[in-house]
């Protein structure tokens, strides 16, 4: 069970890495299954190829939906029960995502928020990510700016859209979020956060199911926040007939057009900028 001390550090620094919530057995059926999913699934909406090596894969989409070991392991017991101590006792799950960076590649994230992506009434949203692979610096492990989720919102903008990252991060702040297998990071939708590519010749898998407390409602329904509400699910308590809702001001995610990722998105800003200093026009980028 979680500590309050453990609460009081989520709180205070945006994130909370809690060793061994999952034993090796658990571990090795969640390997298992990504090859299973990536052998007997088409690709097109299953599955997100590395660009420069398509025959590695970078993110498998919904993987609650397309095996039972990854549904099963999102609504462990274990699991929410920590859930419920960082989000309240009424706790949706969102949405999934498996991220892996490949041995001497794996795509860069640049410094981002979540909430960015898909703003809220309020930000009692989080990231479990449940590491299937021990990660390090070597292998591309998170970096995170603690308490950064305390100083709201910030534009991840470009030439006036959507890009999809946040520019002006202090990088001296962050630290590197090193997590065994078994462990699970808890990320707060507000906590800035960046990976770089995997220099090792290990796998540094990451299963992403994401929750967010039942009073928390999505104040935008454009083409990327709207495929998340799909498989909204109540995992503990009750559903909310109110809107919790925090004062201020959210940037929307309007990007130039509908895009597939956060890959996608970052990436074609580099592009754009690329093209730009080359005098390239007439590209359409995300």
């Amino acid at each position: 069970m979680i500590s309050i001390e453990q609460t009081r550090f989520y709180q205070k620094n945006g994130y909370l890495i809690v060793n061994d919530l999952f034993d090796s057995a658990a571990v090795e059926r969640a390997t298992l299954a990504i090859d299973q999913v990536i052998h007997t699934e088409s690709s097109g909406k299953t599955f997100e190829v590395e660009p420069k090596d398509a025959s590695v894969v970078r993110r498998i989409w919904s993987p609650t939906q397309k095996h039972e070991v990854f549904r099963q392991m999102a609504a462990a017991p274990e699991l929410l029960d920590h859930l419920e101590a960082l989000l309240g006792r009424n706790v949706l799950f969102h949405y999934s995502k498996l991220n892996m960076k490949g041995p001497k590649v794996g795509s860069v994230v640049e410094w981002h928020q979540d909430f960015s992506y898909y703003p809220h009434t309020n930000s009692d949203l989080l990231s479990a990510l449940i590491f299937l692979d021990d990660a390090d610096q070597e292998n591309g492990c998170l970096r995170v700016v603690p308490g950064s989720h305390r100083d709201g919102l910030r534009s991840h903008e470009i030439d006036g859209f959507f890009r999809g990252k946040a520019s002006d991060v202090d990088e001296a702040k962050a630290v590197h979020a090193e997590v065994k297998a078994g462990g699970v990071l808890f990320l707060h939708c507000l906590t800035l956060h960046a990976s770089a590519i995997n220099k090792s010749n290990r796998q540094r898998r990451t299963f992403l199911p994401a929750y967010r407390a039942a009073d928390a409602f999505p104040i935008y329904f454009g083409p990327h926040a709207a495929h998340n509400e799909e498989s909204v699910q109540l995992l503990r308590g009750e559903k909310s007939k109110h809107a919790r809702v925090e004062a201020g001001m959210h940037l929307l995610p309007l990007a130039e057009r509908e895009f597939g990722s956060l890959y996608e998105l970052q990436e074609g800003s580099h592009l754009k900028k690329d093209l730009t200093s080359m005098n390239v026009t007439g590209y359409a980028v995300a």
